[in-house]
């Protein structure tokens, strides 16, 4: 299948031009911009676009065009600090400007061009800009600040843009990596759930062969859709294993049951594990801790497991690419740890299995797509997204058995209460809606009664990608019932609390 490679130059929106890229049903894979150049050309592109980044070409050890990427001959599309780099390379000139452009700004098309002239407002975040084009190059447009917002070598099929066509504050931007990727640079727009499925297939099957697969499955849409794909791909070849940690959702062992049991005829081995998970957690309050031994503690029980299946030789996670992106895998990008996910920098070193993850590059809306053309239902498939550590991470402080027990009652009433107005599933504005405990007592008076009970913080947020996200705007007579619902329902809690915070600067789950 022909691609795009994007080469990360560190920018904090070069996943979003994946996403924006596949949208286009273009196939295209992320790198880092100093991978190996036999790693970038074996995912067969016929194109390339340079993202941004955060330092300046001329700074010492700042990120470079690869030799390679020049002699190729393929078209080229650099963003704002790839648009520099490929000036640099080319033998242009670029400057520090006193006046940088950071937000939204204004661009002129000069000539007309099908990358820039529907473009107008778009989205700035640079402080060098162009002062000499290289040769061969015309301006395609400006800004108030940028004599060459935008430039193109038509000939060479070379183009930059110093604005960020990617990101939601440039309308249109994806019309602009439309037009690079399917008129310039001639790719099929193939890349669609059934070829998802289909190369997927193809890979399971010759990574595993005539083997037995185990397939952890959490009770969160990814590991459900990935144990599907897989079931696809080997049929009874797969056992897949629902642990019940005691720290998940109300009732969702029996919907995982019954969505892998009697809609797909899956294998399913269920095991009740709640005491040993929060035995291990006893008094562990820091939070990377806590996902460590929810991680250790999964992979355990799964080899426990496995040698009553066989011992599968691989186990199936439903690892997808927000949780490798955040998680900083050294193979596909070199951002800032955020956190550690259980199923990708939280597992043991030592563990007895070979991992299959065919949803590890995949974006959550991707995934869901997958999903329904495997035939699992929208009530799963569009079901609220769930941590692996489970509700480890949205009790805060020790996760004791009472704790929990209490988060999850609050939680219920919450997801009751948005389902009951629409906002939750298919079509629903609210991408993710939870309840975090918090470990704090606040005084309160509940019938005349003193009381010093615990606070419970709702976060309800809307995001297409969960990279980003802004919090919900919900009815103020919404938040006062699910508040007072929970109040008066759950047993030591008196106060709740609305998360008005965006992603960034905070993640969307507390811990």
């Amino acid at each position: 299948m022909n691609s795009i490679a994007i080469l990360d130059f560190g920018s904090q929106y070069a996943q979003i031009i994946a996403r924006r890229v596949r949208e286009v049903n273009v196939y295209c894979e992320l790198f880092p911009w100093d991978a190996p150049q036999e790693k970038i050309l074996s995912s067969n592109p016929k194109g390339f676009i340079l993202s941004g980044g955060p330092k300046s070409v001329y700074e010492e050890n700042a990120p470079y065009i690869q030799k390679f990427i020049l002699e190729s001959g393929l078209p080229i599309l650099g963003i704002c600090y790839g648009m520099q780099a490929l000036t640099r390379a080319l033998g242009g000139q670029v400057d520090s400007s006193a006046q940088r452009e950071y937000g939204p700004a204004e661009i002129e098309s000069l000539i007309a061009n099908p990358l820039t002239t529907n473009l107008s407002k778009v989205w700035m975040s640079h402080g060098d800009r162009l002062t000499r084009m290289p040769e061969g190059f015309v301006a395609l447009a400006k800004s108030e600040n940028s004599p060459f917002a935008a430039m193109g070598d038509m000939q060479r099929k070379y183009f930059g843009v110093q604005f960020h066509p990617e990101v939601h504050h440039t309308p249109n931007g994806t019309e602009l990596l439309r037009h690079f990727s399917i008129d310039i640079c001639n790719i099929k727009p193939d890349w669609t759930p059934t070829s998802i499925i289909e190369t997927s297939v193809k890979r399971i099957r010759e990574q595993v062969g005539k083997e037995r697969v185990l397939a952890a499955v959490s009770g969160g849409v990814d590991s459900t859709v990935a144990a599907a794909l897989v079931h696809k791909a080997i049929g009874d070849q797969l056992v897949t294993v629902f642990v019940d940690t005691g720290l998940l959702r109300h009732k969702e062992g029996e919907q995982v049951a019954i969505a892998l049991r009697g809609g797909l005829g899956v294998e399913l081995i269920a095991v009740e594990a709640g005491d040993e998970f929060l035995g291990a957690l006893k008094g562990i309050t820091e939070p990377e801790e806590k996902r460590k031994i929810v991680g250790e503690k999964f992979i355990r029980i799964f080899e426990r497991e496995a040698k009553n299946a066989g011992k599968p030789r691989f186990l199936v996670q439903g690892t997808i690419y927000p949780d490798v992106v955040e998680s900083s895998a050294p193979d596909r990008n070199k951002a800032a740890k955020i956190k550690t996910h259980h199923n990708v920098g939280g597992l043991p070193e030592d563990m007895e299995f070979e991992l299959v993850e065919p949803l590890r590059y995949l974006f959550k809306d991707e995934v869901r797509l997958v999903g329904e053309a495997l035939g699992l239902g929208q009530s799963l498939v569009w079901r609220q997204p769930f941590p692996g550590p489970g509700l480890t991470v949205r009790c805060l402080g020790e996760c004791t058995p009472e704790r929990v027990s209490r988060l999850r009652a609050a939680d219920f009433i919450l997801q009751e209460e948005l389902s009951k107005e629409g906002f939750l599933g298919k079509g629903g504005t609210a991408s993710q809606a939870f309840v975090v405990l918090l470990p704090v007592k606040s005084v309160g008076v509940m019938g005349d009664q003193r009381t010093y009970q615990e606070a419970a913080a709702i976060r309800v947020v809307t995001t297409e990608d969960f990279m980003t996200a802004d919090w919900a705007r919900l009815p103020y007579e919404l938040l006062a019932r699910v508040a007072n619902r929970i109040v008066n329902e759950v047993e030591g809690i008196n106060r709740v609390v609305y998360d008005i915070t965006s992603k960034p600067p905070a993640t969307i789950e507390w811990e």
